[in-house]
């Protein structure tokens, strides 16, 4: 061992050199559990997945505010590049000077955030036969240690180092001959790597897994149908059984369980203060609903899991024995609620749904505080019984049964609003503790549908009926509205043309961020809904914008790039907007020096 050429050093010098070393090598600027649980706190980064566990989207920096966001201009922009344009839904994540940003195709990009320079590129490469509902997208990565997380369409999480690239493990989620894939933003909750899966159309299975994000091993898995097991692994790795979801056949009348859906393909929230991973599950398979009778748990819901356990501590179905592919993936939120009546703050959560509904939950219990409508037309129920839980089912407006028509091929066509992309899809809202309020990117449209016989075949879409989406109105689909939890009340609104399909973010600087399908990337005041800036990108926006700070510098980004459901599910609708151009990039955005 080479002899300490300074002998003389202080024991203090050394130690400040030792502590000068962590602070400045990259190496050591690991992202930790805190780091994740402080996210939304923070100013100079981004670790997960909706700006903190919770996925309020909500940032307290002010720079950026209503006075100085005119002088708002670009500071970078990165192309994705190739001909691999599509749908780009991807949110940044952002820690030590580098961004992480997935793209279309299964693509993960390292970018330096100062500069917009790419610094390495993983493509994973996908095999002949995946099957992506809707489109070849992906949502975003996680971040853990030195490590950047993310899911690919052939349904397998990839594991690389955050500053070289390099692939340090892989995992598969499910087969993707079977239908598998997954396209959602993983989350850490509590040291622990959480993921779902897609798969609906195709009689997948719905499950959350727990992981230890620096491996990729199982820690525990819990199915979303009712009537299967869960499991928990030891550190062998060797499976044990952790109990039933539900009991079976209690909602799933016969064998169509097996094949149930439920796919949670749109990841999942954490609560530290309840240790609950909020989980939203899609459409029960397959979409005709008379050949399963029953309430069909635990579709169309919000499931809520003990993070230690894996087991499910609460439910709530939006939308039982789901007819109309209304899912109830959409994003639980949890923030505190003061109860109008009595004036007590309960831990809630709300979330609105595809099914047009916006819903208030204690998150503590599953309890139903309000149900409110977030969308002007809804055919298929008048409202929802508090004490029940239960919609007010309008009979007429569900699809037929096909064996009770005349051919037996086709059930009665009922007009259906929304229509099954939902009041809400994948788009993210966002909370404002500021103005207590949410920002909801709704869109009104609606569609005739009608059922068909099917049989489960593996691999093969597994839906039984027939639709045609249509606009309501001649000026607009999208609409930005900013929604009272307290009382349900719409308090502002700003239409859109198109359909709008990307997420927001509100900030403490008083305005909310969130781009539409024709380019724009806008600034609203978050209370009054005033339009005070907007930049054409020149693509479609279907992604959520993030803020951090650099070098003393508030900045906004956001990915572009025009894609996902729209253009392949959306019948009239898609052929309304067959004008808007895809793309492929980041935008990042800065004050202008001396504003």
């Amino acid at each position: 061992m080479q002899k300490n050429p300074h002998p003389k050093r202080s024991a203090i010098s050394i130690a400040l050199l030792a502590l000068g070393a962590l602070a400045f090598n990259p190496a050591q600027a690991t992202v930790t559990d805190a780091d994740i649980l402080n996210d939304a706190a923070t100013k100079g980064d981004v670790v997960s997945f909706g700006l903190g566990t919770q996925g309020q989207r909500f940032s307290p920096m002010t720079q950026i505010n209503t006075k100085t966001v005119k002088n708002l201009v670009p500071a970078w922009s990165m192309s994705f590049g190739g001909e691999k344009q599509r749908g780009q839904e991807s949110q940044p994540v952002i820690h030590n000077g580098k961004m992480f940003v997935t793209a279309s195709y299964s693509r993960l990009f390292a970018v330096d955030a100062k500069t917009g320079k790419k610094l390495w590129k993983y493509e994973h490469r996908l095999p002949d036969g995946i099957m992506p509902c809707c489109d070849v997208i992906n949502r975003g990565a996680a971040l853990h240690g030195d490590l950047v997380i993310f899911a690919t369409l052939d349904a397998q999480l990839v594991a690389l180092n955050q500053n070289t690239g390099k692939v340090v493990w892989k995992e598969k989620l499910g087969d993707y001959a079977a239908g598998y894939s997954a396209t959602a933003a993983p989350i850490v909750a509590k040291g622990k790597l959480i993921t779902g899966v897609s798969g609906g159309e195709f009689g997948v299975v719905g499950r959350i897994d727990a992981r230890d994000p620096q491996t990729g091993k199982l820690l525990w898995t819990r199915p979303t149908v009712e009537g299967h097991m869960g499991y928990k692994y030891d550190a062998d790795g060797k499976a044990i059984e952790n109990g039933i979801s539900g009991t079976t056949n209690a909602t799933w009348e016969g064998d169509l369980w097996k094949t149930g859906g439920a796919a949670t393909w749109n990841g999942a929230t954490y609560d530290p203060e309840t240790n609950l991973i909020f989980a939203g599950t899609g459409n029960p398979a397959p979409w005709n609903s008379h050949l399963r009778p029953g309430d069909n748990l635990f579709s169309s819901s919000t499931v809520a899991i003990d993070a230690d356990t894996g087991k499910i501590a609460w439910h709530y179905q939006n939308t039982p024995h789901d007819g109309w592919d209304f899912d109830g993936v959409n994003e639980f939120i949890s923030f505190d609620f003061k109860d109008p009546k009595t004036g007590k703050v309960i831990k809630a959560g709300a979330k609105a749904d595809r099914n047009g509904f916006f819903f208030v939950n204690d998150r503590t219990n599953g309890k139903l505080l309000g149900a409110y409508p977030f969308v002007k037309k809804i055919t298929w129920a008048t409202g929802y019984n508090l004490e029940t839980g239960r919609p007010n089912y309008i009979e007429e407006g569900r699809p037929g049964d096909p064996t009770a028509g005349a051919d037996g091929k086709k059930g009665k066509v009922v007009f259906s609003a929304p229509s099954f992309l939902g009041g809400k899809n994948q788009q993210q809202m966002g909370y404002s503790p500021q103005t207590g309020l949410f920002y909801v990117p709704a869109n009104e449209w609606s569609m005739d549908i009608w059922n068909e016989p099917v049989a489960y075949k593996k691999g093969a879409a597994y839906l039984g009926a027939g639709f045609t989406i249509k606009a309501i109105h001649d000026d607009h689909i999208g609409v930005l509205r900013a929604m009272d939890p307290a009382t349900g009340k719409i308090v502002w609104e700003n239409k859109n043309y198109a359909p709008l399909w990307g997420g927001v973010l509100s900030t403490g600087g008083g305005l909310v961020f969130y781009g539409t399908p024709e380019g724009l990337l806008k600034a609203l005041d978050a209370k009054t809904g005033k339009e005070l800036w907007s930049f054409q990108t020149g693509t479609g926006i279907v992604a959520p914008p993030v803020t951090w700070e650099q070098d003393g510098e508030q900045m906004i980004a956001v990915v572009t790039g025009w894609g996902g459901a729209v253009p392949l599910w959306g019948g009239d609708v898609a052929k309304r907007v067959n004008f808007l151009e895809q793309g492929g990039s980041v935008w990042v955005f800065k004050l202008h020096k001396g504003s």
